[in-house]
């Protein structure tokens, strides 16, 4: 069991199936259509715990997923979609102990799984040139992690990717931003060999520039674009089918591998020498 805490956010979940969201502080009240519950009484609870307002009405304390955080929280640009949050720590491989390079820290969306990923021995160093976009992504890492994973695994770069990676050897890059084409060079240079580049783009002149780029390089192989597509059912009763919407394209996940050639030695034959007869 892991006790709510004051400062956390959370979800109430109705009867009817609609959320509340609600940030604990501790001597706080919640007011629902003239009901209230002292924050208090939430502080300790566990999460799925029902709570009682004062005349009666129930609800289920739930602390948000990360699709539901990620969808709901502040933002200082666009973020990605769930769909898209779930399949790039995936196809990027990023693992437990692993050094990711990440550019741009965004809103944090993206920041928020990798970390997950990347387990308590990993580092994960995010480059984002706009000031106020890092300190919007940092606060929202901050409210979703406890304890914040600042001070050990998470490291701010306020500087451009486009100039260069300061780290050596990294084990993956993941970048989500206009032109990642120009950060193959860098990742030719800081990229370890069986390492993987990975980038999302919205647009097809965008992964055209950015596949040129790795095959150019001459040291990626298992060059890889493809988009992802989410389809909801609705299912009531006898009532199935496919939902009314759906979020298709959000963008394209382009995928390499860093490898390392063989230097092969040119061998020249030496001309035969003239046969005296």
């Amino acid at each position: 069991m892991i006790p709510f805490t004051s400062g956390e956010r959370l979800h109430l979940l109705s009867k009817k199936g609609r959320v509340y969201r609600i940030e604990l502080k501790e001597g706080a009240t919640y007011e629902f259509s003239g009901e209230k519950i002292p924050h208090d009484e939430i502080i300790g609870l566990e999460d799925g715990s029902e709570i009682t307002l004062s005349r009666g009405t129930r609800f289920f304390v739930l602390k948000p997923t990360l699709a539901e955080y990620t969808r709901n929280m502040p933002r200082g640009a666009q973020v990605l979609y769930a769909k898209d949050l779930s399949l790039i720590p995936m196809w990027a491989d990023v693992y437990p102990g692993a050094t990711v390079i990440e550019a741009g820290i965004g809103s944090g969306a993206l920041t928020i799984p990798l970390l997950n990923a990347i387990g308590e021995k990993g580092r994960l160093i995010s480059y984002e040139l706009r000031e106020d976009f890092a300190r919007r992504a940092i606060k929202n890492i901050e409210n979703y992690f406890n304890p914040s994973p600042l001070n050990d695994r998470l490291l701010v770069h306020n500087q451009s990717i486009y100039e260069g990676i300061v780290e050596e050897e990294v084990d993956r890059i993941v970048l989500d931003l206009p032109e990642p084409h120009l950060v193959v060079p860098h990742a030719v240079e800081k990229l370890r060999s069986g390492g993987i580049f990975l980038c999302f783009l919205p647009t097809v002149p965008q992964i055209e520039k950015v596949v040129l780029a790795l095959q150019d390089a001459r040291v990626f192989e298992s060059i890889e674009t493809f988009e992802t597509m989410l389809r909801p059912w609705n299912i009531d009763g006898r009532s199935v089918r496919p939902s009314l919407r759906m979020v298709a394209h959000s963008g394209f996940i382009t995928t390499a591998r860093k490898v390392t050639r063989i230097k092969r030695k040119v061998v020249t034959e030496e001309p035969l020498s003239e046969l005296k007869i």
